[in-house]
């Protein structure tokens, strides 16, 4: 099933509350919400605090992608805030499977990330305990980069892995991501598109979800 997530990096973060509410109206299936730490990447965005607050104007799921260094340490916070899905980085400092297991016990949807440099190889270990892939098309930490086309080598690996192993889990795909590159990842195997700037900078959102999940859909 194709999934659309809307990445608020790309919002106005004057009216963060208006956008959320405007994303179901436009037919969005989720909200990609960055969370980035100055450390693991070099750039800093909102924390738990304002997830918390942002989660009254929308229950659309809250997919959250934790660019962060140690993120076993704020797993908590993050779901008394209201994150539906937490995805975090194997390149990251905190003991993956402690980390996934925190998330699971919660009821909440775990996920691994992976960047570009980072063979796909390294969350395979994990699939058992995941409910998702990220696999990154852009260096993680700024919205606006160009998509990665040979990244979908490893989109490809890693449905061929999970269908090996009779695993159905969703694929997603984070940078670049626009009605010009929807169709590579779809057709590598991707089915949750994150969008930034291609839906926040849409004159017309609405037609642009609409767009990016018809031309996804075709591979699926």
């Amino acid at each position: 099933m194709i999934k659309i997530s809307p990445s608020i990096l790309s919002c106005d973060y004057s009216k963060m509350g208006e956008e959320f509410e405007n994303m179901k109206k436009c037919g969005a299936d989720w909200l990609h919400i960055d969370v980035m730490d100055g450390h693991f990447v070099p750039n800093i965005t909102l924390g738990a605090p304002l997830v918390k607050c942002l989660r009254k104007c929308s229950d659309l799921v809250f997919d959250c992608h934790l660019m962060i260094s140690d993120p076993k340490k704020y797993i908590p916070d993050f779901i008394k805030a209201g994150a539906d899905l937490i995805c975090f980085h194997v390149e990251c400092d905190s003991p993956i499977d402690e980390t996934l297991d925190l998330i699971r016990e919660s009821g909440k949807i775990a996920a691994l990330a992976v960047k570009p440099g980072t063979p796909v190889e390294a969350v395979y270990p994990y699939l058992d305990k995941l409910g998702m892939v990220l696999v990154m098309t852009v260096e993680p930490g700024f919205g606006g980069q160009s998509f990665m086309a040979d990244m979908m080598d490893k989109i490809v690996a890693l449905r061929a892995e999970c269908a090996k192993r009779g695993l159905d889990i969703d694929v997603q795909v984070d940078g670049g991501i626009s009605l010009e590159t929807v169709e590579a990842a779809a057709k590598a195997g991707a089915n949750v598109l994150v969008a930034g700037s291609a839906i926040f900078g849409s004159e017309d959102p609405t037609k642009t979800i609409a767009e990016l999940r018809s031309k996804a859909a075709k591979y699926f």
